[in-house]
C-alpha cells in the first residue's frame, strides 16, 4: 500500500502542472470530490487530502485563508479561545482543516448577517442537527425547511404577553426557593456552589413553563432530574467531540455511558408521553374557548397552549419540541447567571449600582412584569454579561448551495462556525472589549440586539432562526439577578478553585463557582412610589412647622418662637 501511494502521488504531482493551466478541468475534479465520488470508490484519505489541496491551489478565485495546524490547534481547551487567537491572525473568515474535511470560521459581522439573515434560506443547522438528533429529533432548533416553519408558526404564538407576565411570577417564585436555600447557607456560614444551584433553578423554571411539571430540583434529587442532566451532558459532549463513537452500532450496546444515556432518554420520554396524555384529557374536558392569548390559570404551560390550539401534530413531534426547549431554555439561562455573578464578584461598584436600582424599584417585594422596563441597569448587566460570555459561543450552519462570503466563493456543503465569541470580543468592534462595563449600553437607549448593533452583538442569534425565547430568557435572568442582589451579597469563597472555562453547548466553568453568601445589612427599604409619597408628606410637615400659627384672636402664637 505504501509503495502504491508513493507512485500515485508522483503521478498526481505531474498532473498538477497541467491542472494549473486548465482551470475547467480542475473545477471538474473539484466537483467529483465534492460529490464524494472518490470516497465511494475507496480512495484513501491521504490521497483525498492531496487532491483537495491541489484543486484549491489551481482554481483562480480568491482563497480563504487557512489556519496552520488545522483542527489540532483547537483541541486542547475551550475551543472558542484558540479560535479567537486564529481570528486575530487570519481575519474575519478562515478555514480549519481535518484531512479532507474542513470548517469555515466566521468572525466578520457582515458575513454573519449574510448567513443568518440576508441569505438564511441557503443555510441549515447542518452539523448541529446531526449531533442533537438523538435527543431533539425534529424539534425547533435542529429542524430545517418546512418542519421548522410549521413548528415555529405553532410555538411562537404560545409566547404571548399574558404568558410572559405569568412567567415573570413563576421566575420570582422559583428564585424565592433559591433564596431560601441561600438563606440557610448564610445562617450555617456554608459556601455554596452557585453554578449547580443556577442549573437547578432554571430546570425548575423550564419544567413548569413548558409542561407544568415541577422538577423541584432545588430541594430534591430525583431520578428524572438525574436523567435530564445525563442527557444534557451527553448532548454537550457530542457537540464538541471530534469522533462520533456513538454512531458505531455495537458501541451503543457495550458502552456503559451510552446505555445510561439510552435509559435516561427512555425515562424522560415516558414522563413526557404521560404529561402529554394527561394534558390532552384536561384540554378535552376544558370549557374555556381558545383565543390568541389563551392561558389556563392553573396550567399556563406551552404544552397546554399547543394542545388547546388544536395543533395537529403527533405526540412524537410534541415530545421533540418540548425536549428541544427543555435543553435550550435550561442550560443557556443557567450559564448566563453563572457568568453574571462571576463578573459581579469582581466589580463591587457595579453591584452597588445594581442594588441601588433594585432597592428603588422593588423595595422588598417580588418583581412583576411592569418592573421589567424599570430595571434598566439590571438589564444592562445581563446584556454585558452576554457580550463577554455569549451562550452559545458559536453558531453552526451548513451551506445548502454555492454562495459568496465576503469576496470568497464557497461550495454547497460547507460547515460553518460563526464565532459569537470573536464578534463579542473583537478589539476592532468594541472599545475596551475585555472590560465588564454595563454602562457601554445607554440606560435610555434601545435594548441591544443583533439589528441595532449591526450583527456585532448576537446574544440570541439573528435572522429568521433567532431564538424564539429571547424575551423569556431575558426576563428570567433579570428577575433572578434582581432578587438575589436584593437579599444577599456574594463574593468568591476563600480557597475556591480558579474560575476557568470549558465548553459544551454553552460555556461552563471547569470546577464550579464557589461563593460565600451573606445577608444584606441595609436600612429599611421604601419602594419608589412610597418614597415619593413620604417626601411629599415630609415637605408638607416642614411647611406647617415653619409657618407662624395664629391664636384664636388672630395673634401670632409663640409656641414655636
Amino acid at each position: 500500500m505504501g509503495e502504491s501511494l508513493v507512485q500515485l502521488t508522483m503521478v498526481l504531482k505531474a498532473w498538477s502542472v497541467y491542472l494549473k493551466r486548465n482551470a475547467g478541468l480542475s473545477r471538474l475534479l473539484g466537483l467529483l470530490l465534492e460529490n464524494s465520488l472518490f470516497r465511494n470508490l475507496g480512495v484513501p484519505g491521504e490521497i483525498l487530502e492531496i487532491l483537495f489541496k491541489w484543486v484549491d491551489d489551481v482554481e483562480d478565485y480568491p482563497k480563504i485563508p487557512k489556519a496552520k495546524g488545522g483542527i489540532k490547534a483547537i483541541r486542547s481547551e475551550a475551543f472558542f479561545l484558540p479560535l479567537y487567537e486564529l481570528y486575530l491572525t487570519h481575519g474575519g473568515i478562515f478555514r480549519l482543516t481535518f484531512g479532507p474535511k474542513s470548517f469555515l470560521i466566521v468572525s466578520d459581522p457582515s458575513i454573519a448577517k449574510h448567513i443568518l439573515r440576508d441569505n438564511s434560506k441557503s443555510y441549515s443547522k447542518g452539523l448541529l442537527a446531526e449531533i442533537l438528533e438523538f435527543v431533539m429529533g425534529k424539534g425547533l432548533i435542529p429542524a430545517d425547511g418546512e418542519i421548522w416553519r410549521i413548528r415555529r408558526r405553532a410555538i411562537v404564538p404560545a409566547l404571548h404577553q399574558k404568558y410572559v407576565a405569568a412567567m415573570v411570577s413563576l421566575f420570582a417564585q422559583a428564585t424565592d426557593r433559591l433564596c431560601q436555600k441561600l438563606d440557610d447557607a448564610a445562617t450555617d456560614q456554608e459556601d455554596v456552589e452557585m453554578e449547580l444551584l443556577f442549573s437547578h433553578l432554571t430546570l425548575d423554571i423550564i419544567g413548569k413553563a413548558l409542561f407544568n411539571y415541577d422538577f423541584d430540583s432545588l430541594r430534591n434529587d430525583t431520578g428524572i432530574v438525574e436523567a435530564v442532566y445525563t442527557v444534557l451532558r451527553e448532548a454537550e459532549d457530542r457537540s464538541v467531540s471530534p469522533i462520533p463513537t456513538w454512531e458505531i452500532p455495537i458501541w451503543k450496546d457495550i458502552s456503559p455511558r451510552q446505555r445510561k444515556v439510552a435509559e435516561a432518554l427512555k425515562l424522560i420520554n415516558d414522563v413526557l408521553d404521560d404529561l402529554i396524555a394527561i394534558c390532552k384529557r384536561m384540554v378535552e374536558e376544558e370549557e374555556l374557548q381558545f383565543h390568541d392569548e389563551y392561558m389556563n390559570e392553573q396550567d399556563p404551560s406551552i404544552l397546554r397552549f399547543l394542545l388547546a390550539s388544536g395543533d395537529d401534530v403527533s405526540s412524537k413531534q410534541l415530545r421533540d419540541d418540548l425536549m428541544t426547549m427543555l435543553i435550550a431554555g435550561h442550560e443557556t439561562s443557567a450559564a448566563v447567571l453563572t457568568w453574571t455573578f462571576y463578573l459581579l464578584s469582581k466589580e463591587p461598584s457595579v453591584v452597588s449600582k445594581l442594588q441601588d436600582e433594585v432597592d428603588s424599584v422593588l423595595g422588598d417585594r417580588f418583581p412583576t412584569i411592569n418592573d421589567m422596563k424599570k430595571l434598566k441597569y439590571t438589564t444592562r448587566v445581563i446584556n454585558e454579561s452576554l457580550r463577554l460570555y455569549p451562550q452559545p459561543p458559536v453558531l453552526i450552519r451548513r451551506s445548502l448551495e454555492d454562495d459568496v462570503l465576503g469576496k470568497y466563493p464557497i461550495k454547497r456543503g460547507e460547515d460553518i462556525f460563526i464565532s459569537v465569541w470573536n464578534l463579542h470580543h473583537s478589539p476592532s468592534l468594541w472599545q475596551d472589549a475585555e472590560k465588564f462595563n454595563p454602562e457601554r449600553w445607554p440606560l435610555d437607549g434601545p435594548n441591544p440586539n443583533e439589528t441595532n448593533q449591526n450583527f456585532c452583538y448576537l446574544p440570541f442569534g439573528g435572522g429568521p432562526r433567532k431564538c424564539v425565547g429571547d424575551m423569556f430568557a431575558s426576563f428570567e435572568t433579570v428577575v433572578a439577578v434582581a432578587m438575589l442582589v436584593q437579599r444577599f451579597n456574594f463574593q468568591m469563597a476563600l480557597g475556591a478553585p480558579p474560575v476557568e472555562m470549558t465548553t459544551g453547548a454553552t460555556i461552563h466553568t471547569t470546577e464550579g463557582l464557589k461563593m460565600t453568601v451573606t445577608r444584606r445589612i441595609k436600612p429599611p427599604i421604601i419602594p419608589e412610589l412610597d418614597m415619593q409619597r413620604l417626601k411629599m408628606e415630609a415637605s408638607a410637615k416642614i411647611s406647617e412647622e415653619v409657618t407662624p400659627q395664629l391664636g384664636e384672636k388672630g395673634e401670632v402664637s409663640q409656641a414655636h418662637s
